[in-house]
């Protein structure tokens, strides 16, 4: 099959990520077209990669018939209309998490997707497409430990993004929406379970805006799985060191563990200070080499006429009911069933 043209809406942080990755590393693609409301950005990002269209609508460039599939990495409650019009342009979709910003958007979405069975639909979650997670999940599903009894996740991002992190917050859908929909993927794909019932804590430790809404600074969650298993989940955006995520799977006969420090590599400082591990600053470049993966996924899908066999509208429906009763738990603090 020629190149896959896609076109990418969205150039924050890791809008931009994608576009440069799109662009520049991923052979068999071209970024043939880019789209966002700021037009500064739009045509200093073009200019940079080299990329021939610009569109400050979204549903022009999904009209532009050179185009195979789009990329929206655009503000979470843009998610599941952009994805209709893309869908009814007869564009392949790849979408960021969340699904949508509640239960309702992420149902509209499913409807959208069931009525489009020709097009490739996949969802950004891309710690299943890290080096470490999938190896992982094979040696889960070879049974190398046994049953799956918890899935404990961390994700904590580094103190150093505070300030942009505040300005996003009124706008995130909260600590478990936004942070843990992650950690809550991570727990249905190793246990191959979903889950029944969830118990939501945190608190507002730090910083007083989380207060006013209604959320917390640190948060943590118990689910338990429709088939027992549990999981522990933790997170905060004030990590000292950088970006933290790491996981464990315990099972009935060993344990996985991936990244109990989050060091960028195998160096080890000495010096007057004692010995220490650099993190990853930020978590794009922690997960650069999953969300290269995840694309290359997306588009071999699209050359080869297959579809995303584990990683579908309906996991991302899934993971967002569970991330909003976590929050509603949080909120009566009652451990909730999931509905």
């Amino acid at each position: 099959m020629k190149s896959v043209k896609i076109g990418s809406v969205g150039l924050g942080r890791l809008g931009y990520e994608h576009a440069k990755n799109l662009a520049t590393l991923l052979p068999g693609c071209t970024l043939h077209a880019v789209c966002d409301v700021d037009e500064a950005r739009l045509q200093s990002v073009a200019e940079e990669l080299d990329i021939p269209r610009t569109y400050t609508d979204f549903a022009d460039m999904c009209a532009d018939p050179e185009l195979d599939a789009v990329a929206i990495v655009s503000p979470s409650f843009l998610h599941v209309e952009q994805i209709r019009i893309a869908m009814e342009h007869g564009k392949h979709v790849f979408c960021e998490k969340p699904l949508g910003i509640d239960v309702a958007q992420c149902k509209e979405a499913e409807k959208v997707v069931e009525a489009h069975p020709e097009l490739v639909f996949q969802l950004g979650f891309m710690r299943r497409f890290d080096p470490s997670y999938a190896e992982a999940k094979r040696r889960v599903d070879a049974g190398e430990i046994g049953k799956v009894v918890l899935v404990r996740s961390y994700t904590q991002d580094p103190r150093s993004t505070i300030e942009s992190t505040l300005k996003f917050a009124p706008h995130s859908g909260g600590q478990f929406l936004d942070m843990c929909v992650h950690d809550l993927d991570l727990v249905r794909w190793f246990t191959g379970s979903n889950i029944k019932n969830v118990w939501g804590l945190g608190g507002v430790f730090e910083f007083d805006l989380y207060r006013e809404l209604n959320d917390a600074d640190n948060a943590a969650a118990m689910v338990q799985c429709e088939n027992g298993a549990m999981g522990f989940l933790f997170t905060n955006r004030t990590h000292a060191a950088g970006c933290n995520v790491e996981t464990e799977i315990i099972g009935t006969r060993g344990t996985l563990r991936i990244a109990p420090v989050g060091a960028k590599d195998l160096l080890q400082i000495v010096d007057e200070n004692g010995a220490r591990q650099e993190y990853y600053p930020d978590f794009m470049s922690r997960w650069h080499t999953a969300f290269l993966a995840e694309m290359r996924a997306f588009t071999d899908h699209i050359r080869n006429g297959t579809r995303p066999a584990d990683m579908t509208v309906y996991d991302g429906t899934a993971v967002s009911e569970a991330a909003y009763r976590c929050k509603e738990s949080f909120e009566t603090g009652k451990m909730l069933p999931i509905r």
